[in-house]
């Protein structure tokens, strides 16, 4: 059994103003869920106590964040659920394929047009629904028959004086190495090189939301190593995924006990540094003014939780041509591996349904009803699985956008 890494002290923080269970979107499509107060500082003071104690509702946490948001007293309450989960939680073999992308994305890669094809059929569908417990009505992500980290390695970098190491991540590497080709194509406009860390592994989100802490902890050690070596290097490490960043920042250190103070000023989003730099005029970069793009924003949880959305919205808004509506601020559902359990799926979708409305009515806001210019943006790629699969609209990271507007 894990120890926990939140502190005790942290619970006695807790107001219990339930702001908390205001804004979870859990509370309001399952009735079973108590809420994060409940399940966190309230069930954590039961755990420390009695260390067998084990409430079954914290598995329905979603791992949002929004609960921390919202806490005025500033309670992890999100990481507690979450360590608790570690300790107490187990898995079974759909868990287990589910949450090691790296080993399942290596057996994939080599045979995707085949793997694609039979996912997508019916009777293999109904045959995990039935045998693994993965619901028949979810969409898998296509794989790439050519790794990220294949094609990163055959290009010539050697022209560039400054560089940054890129941190791609497994759905970049396995699934749309395309992501990561549009990242090289800005970071060289800017007038820097790329390199890939010395050694990647998975960030360990999947692996944490099921429960396989002490893997986690292992493939977060590898990271951070190879983190260390760039930075000494005097380079900064720049991300892709909002769910990456914020699990390596955030949740290292809270939640599976790993030190990165060092690391995490040089750990950044795209699109805050290249922000930061382009307001300090150390990047300039021309942006096409033929370019006609109506889209509507969607903060994934974990980019609400960073506070990193206006970095992205201000860059967008630099592109010309490109009409931008900011969407509210509401979980699309999926929360990674979550949404992919028959036992899940419609609380999943459920909680889904008032983003899906909202992107339809950003598409008559921004009067893009039949215009095939018209897409959503997010930085979290399972956000876009579930977007996509649930509305018809196609979802784009804002660096593909900003890579597609380069004059």
């Amino acid at each position: 059994m894990q120890e926990s890494n939140i502190s005790a002290g942290n619970l006695e923080q807790c107001l219990k103003c339930n702001l908390c269970t205001l804004v979870c979107p859990m509370m309001a499509v399952n009735g079973h869920y108590p809420g994060p107060k409940k399940a966190g500082p309230d069930g954590e003071r039961y755990r420390l106590k009695d260390p067998q104690y084990y409430d079954y509702a914290l598995k329905y946490c979603l791992n949002c964040k929004r609960c921390e948001v919202s806490c005025p007293s500033g309670v992890k309450i999100g990481d507690i659920i979450q360590s608790a989960r570690l300790r107490y939680g187990g898995h079974n073999l759909r868990d287990w394929a589910l949450a090691n992308t790296d080993l399942v994305g290596s057996l994939a890669s080599p045979f995707a047009p085949l793997v694609n094809g039979v996912l997508g059929l019916r009777p293999v569908k109904t045959l995990m629904h039935s045998w693994m417990g993965v619901d028949s009505h979810r969409t898998f992500p296509a794989y790439s028959a050519r790794k990220f980290s294949s094609w990163m390695r055959k290009q010539d970098q050697s022209r560039f004086d400054k560089f940054v190491t890129f941190f791609h991540g497994c759905y970049v590497n396995y699934n749309y190495p395309q992501l990561g080709k549009d990242l090289v194509k800005l970071v060289n406009a800017a007038g820097y090189g790329v390199h890939l860390l010395e050694k990647e592994k998975c960030c360990g989100v999947a692996l944490m939301s099921n429960s396989m802490g002490d893997r986690a902890r292992r493939q977060g050690e590898i990271n951070l190593a190879s983190m260390r070596k760039a930075i000494a290097a005097g380079e900064d490490i720049l991300t892709v995924s909002s769910t990456c960043t914020f699990t390596m920042r955030d949740e290292y250190p809270h939640v599976l006990g790993l030190e990165n103070a060092d690391v995490r000023p040089h750990l950044y989003l795209l699109s805050k540094w290249l922000y930061q730099k382009m307001e300090r005029g150390e990047v300039k970069l021309k942006f096409r003014k033929d370019l006609h793009l109506k889209i509507a924003y969607h903060t994934a949880c974990h980019m609400q939780k960073l506070g990193w959305r206006n970095y992205t919205l201000e860059l967008l808004r630099k592109i010309p041509g490109v009409e931008l509506v900011e969407m509210e601020q509401q979980c699309c559902g999926i929360s990674g591996t979550f949404g992919f359990k028959k036992e899940n799926y419609g609380y999943s979708q459920a909680i889904g349904g008032r983003l899906f409305d909202e992107i339809g009515a950003a598409r008559v806001a921004l009067g893009a009803q039949s215009d095939p210019g018209f897409v959503v943006c997010t930085e979290c790629e399972t956000c876009k699985w579930q977007i996509e699969m649930s509305t018809g609209v196609p979802v784009m990271n804002p660096v593909s956008i900003l890579a597609m507007a380069l004059e």
